[in-house]
């Protein structure tokens, strides 16, 4: 379900960029993103740097010096590529140097060539997730010394994937998953600022948060039989270590369907004292951003839960097997769709027939009895 890493669109561009710098006579690479960004090449200015190159017998990348060289590309056009090949020229000298800072350079090279700023600058609901994995794209080189061992690395990885394969994982965004259903599921990296994404809070506030609690919906309910939450306590971010708060979609899972691991001393993960310095300490802080439920049931329970000694790990595990408390004709009150009633039952999900949002299908643990909704604040 979903492009492999390393054949999205925008991992491939720019594994391009990175493939140019390391050898610039890459005619496959330049090919690619010699107009991406949009450089005001059209059809006619590509044809033009092929022509000049096949005339010469040379790589796109000398063709389009000698076009530029002999006026062939006017106008915009030329100050664009212009500035591309000696971008070209300035990121392959960086690649010879014995000690330059490889990671740095692949960030300075999306930079310079306006790849990230693209993207940025991208309305579509699909721009936030390309950046993402640009970011993903950079930790990775980290593992290597040099650009050429990456770009080595990830050419057999291409070669060596078979679709035949039968052990295997699928690794996509919350956004592709949607429709998908798988019998284990893996969410990391639920962390405050990274999930949800403190840009999202920045730019739309509730709406933003709204919208990224609805995607943690999603990526719990891709679960068949097993879901598996994690977040780090600290997280290289930018090349800089940074301790991170786990996720406040964790305080607010419903407590009956979670298994929470936290190894001692690791704060975070809420759902009592396993760990120290939970998330409930908080949650007084968190009242004025947020406040479902779930989070109201489970400030309640943590007051009177024994301290629970921690477990070996750090994940929260929810079982989707549990059986729902309600029963059919039960009258139901849901934060986002009202009061409703339930017409019926399966595991831990009901179908409500809300008053005022029509029949909609929701978790049993987001929902609570109609009698008990006047003691919620919201």
């Amino acid at each position: 379900g979903g492009p492999r890493f390393y054949e999205r669109m925008e991992i491939r561009d720019a594994m391009a960029y990175f493939r140019l710098a390391v050898s610039p006579d890459d005619d496959l690479a330049f090919e690619r993103v010699v107009n991406t960004p949009k450089r005001g090449l059209g059809d006619k200015g590509q044809q033009l740097i092929q022509r000049s190159a096949r005339a010469a017998g040379t790589s796109l990348y000398v063709g389009a010096r000698r076009a530029l060289a002999e006026g062939l590309i006017s106008g915009r056009a030329s100050g664009q590529l212009l500035q591309f090949v000696e971008g070209i020229d300035r990121w392959h000298r960086v690649t010879l140097a014995p000690d330059h800072d490889h990671v740095r350079l692949a960030e300075t090279i999306l930079d310079e060539s306006g790849y990230t700023e693209m993207w940025q600058n991208d309305k579509t609901p699909e721009a936030p997730g390309r950046l993402e994995n640009l970011k993903e794209l950079i930790k990775a080189l980290e593992s290597f010394d040099n650009l050429q061992g990456f770009l080595e690395h990830v050419s057999l990885i291409l070669d060596n994937d078979s679709e035949d394969a039968e052990e295997k994982i699928t690794i996509m965004t919350l956004h592709a998953a949607k429709g998908l259903e798988f019998p284990v599921v893996f969410l990391p990296g639920w962390e405050d600022g990274l999930f949800p994404s403190q840009r999202s809070m920045d730019e739309s506030g509730l709406k933003g948060l709204e919208e990224e609690r609805r995607l943690a919906y999603v990526g719990i309910t891709r679960a068949e039989e097993l879901c598996t939450i994690s977040f780090a306590g600290n997280r290289r971010v930018y090349g800089q270590w940074q301790s991170q708060l786990p996720s406040r979609f964790i305080d607010e899972l419903p407590a009956d369907h979670v298994d929470v691991l936290t190894p001692p001393g690791l704060y975070g993960g809420g759902y009592g004292a396993a760990a120290p310095a939970s998330g409930l300490e908080d949650r007084a802080a968190r009242a004025d951003v947020y406040n479902s439920p779930g989070w109201k049931r489970m400030q309640d329970r943590s007051q009177v839960r024994p301290v629970s000694q921690p477990r070996e790990s750090r994940h929260v595990v929810i079982d989707l097997d549990a059986v729902s408390s309600f029963t059919e004709g039960d009258r139901v009150f849901h934060q986002k769709f009202g009061y409703g009633t339930v017409e019926m039952i399966e595991g831990d999900k009901l179908r409500v027939a809300f008053d005022k949002s029509g029949t909609k299908h929701v978790v049993a643990g987001y929902v609570v009895a109609a009698e008990a909704a006047d003691d919620i604040p919201f």
